[in-house]
């Protein structure tokens, strides 16, 4: 095994160099570079260039099976390829709702022919996903959600409403949750199905957030039909699959800039703050409290590879997803708030280009979300409670 993932290694490392353009090897500088793909995505050469190297040999969705557009690596595979991408300081090709939620659902729950109509435009970039979940009063109560699928023969009629869709003014296809059935139990009448953004009598109007930037939205939806074919799993079961998703979704929000992006904590304090004869950074607190917040953002990375490979190893995730949704986002809102306090009065700049019209203090603002978006803290500490320890009365 380890003859066989050292020529692997070689390999990759080959491809890498020999496919990964020189501006693909540099950290996000803003929003504008996040390759989330679609129909309507502006792609720039070198991240098409990235984004179709990658695709060729199903890496940008590794351990997908090779027939969905995967690369059908194993664990082992999977993660020397992302130990590689590290060295090589490269960006990921893809980042996609599709690839972080839909794509697992899917290869769990979704038919032969659903997983070959979906899985590989996903793997490829041609379609951008958004999630329809939460609602107006149905937020951490998800499961009483108020948008209805009426029975119409061979399709459905769907009307209600969405709030919070990250996104979805930008997406081409939605992934769903809708009450089938009206006269089970909340939990029991929901099904899970999937429509195309540009069906009439779907709408979408932007949230602009505190930050100043409209991730999430409204969506309404206004008698839109959706084929049969279009249902995922079994019909009124589609709480499963949610609840499956949402372990990935947290998954996800908790892993977000945990190790942050362009110069690190202690690298910006160093040059902004100052150091003294011996290359320690000035200020013996700050240095404390970026010291522990690395510290930590290292423990929570080999935590998350620990769960990573346990998940693989058929063992699940389950309830833990909720922990490191809880710590990640955490530890982020830490992590923005040490940037806040290393840039001092600069860090309030809201425009212009110094500060790249702002970029710091909205990210701080914005990180306020990550503990809100996926379920609050408070909804994670409860299933903590209830599920991972088991406390009793929790």
């Amino acid at each position: 095994m380890t003859e066989s993932l050292d020529a692997f290694r070689a390999e990759v490392r080959d491809y890498l160099a020999a496919n990964c353009p020189p501006e693909m090897r540099t950290p996000f500088q803003s929003e504008d570079d996040a390759p989330w793909g679609g129909r309507h995505f502006k792609w720039t050469a070198p991240q098409k260039a990235w984004l179709d190297a990658m695709a060729a040999k199903g890496w940008t969705v590794p351990t997908w099976p090779k027939e969905y557009g995967g690369g059908g690596l194993s664990k082992e595979e999977a993660k020397v390829l992302a130990d590689e991408m590290r060295r090589l300081k490269a960006r990921p090709p893809l980042q996609s709702f599709g690839i972080w939620m839909l794509g697992p659902a899917l290869l769990k729950y979704g038919t032969h022919e659903q997983k070959l109509e979906y899985l590989p435009p996903i793997a490829r970039g041609e379609i951008r996903w958004c999630q329809g979940y939460s609602e107006p009063g149905a937020g951490s109560d998800l499961a009483s959600l108020k948008t209805r699928a009426d029975d119409h023969g061979d399709h459905w009629i769907v009307n209600g409403s969405k709030v919070w869709t990250s996104y979805a003014d930008q997406a081409d296809w939605i992934f769903c949750l809708v009450r089938t059935d009206f006269t089970a139990t909340k939990h029991n009448g929901i099904s899970f199905v999937l429509f195309d953004m540009t069906t009439p009598g779907v709408t979408t109007k932007p949230i602009k957030l505190i930050s100043g930037y409209s991730p999430f939205c409204e969506t309404f939806f206004d008698d839109v039909k959706v084929p049969k074919a279009h249902l995922v799993g079994d019909l009124n079961r589609g709480w499963d699959i949610a609840k499956y998703l949402l372990t990935h979704e947290r998954e996800m929000i908790g892993a977000m800039d945990t190790g942050g992006s362009g110069p690190g904590l202690g690298q910006l304090a160093g040059k902004l703050i100052g150091a003294d004869a011996e290359g320690r950074m000035n200020d013996p607190i700050l240095r404390g409290d970026i010291l522990r917040a690395d510290m930590d953002g290292l423990a929570f990375m080999l935590t998350m590879e620990r769960v990573k490979d346990e998940a693989k190893a058929g063992q699940g995730v389950g309830a833990l997803s909720s922990m490191l949704k809880y710590y990640g986002t955490e530890l982020n809102k830490r992590r923005q708030e040490l940037f806040m306090s290393v840039r001092g009065t600069d860090g309030l700049m809201w425009e212009g280009e110094e500060s790249k019209n702002g970029a710091q203090p909205r990210n701080w603002l914005r990180s306020r979300a990550n503990s809100i978006e996926g379920g609050t803290s408070e909804v994670q500490l409860n299933i903590i409670a209830k599920r991972v320890l088991e406390l009793p009365g929790a």
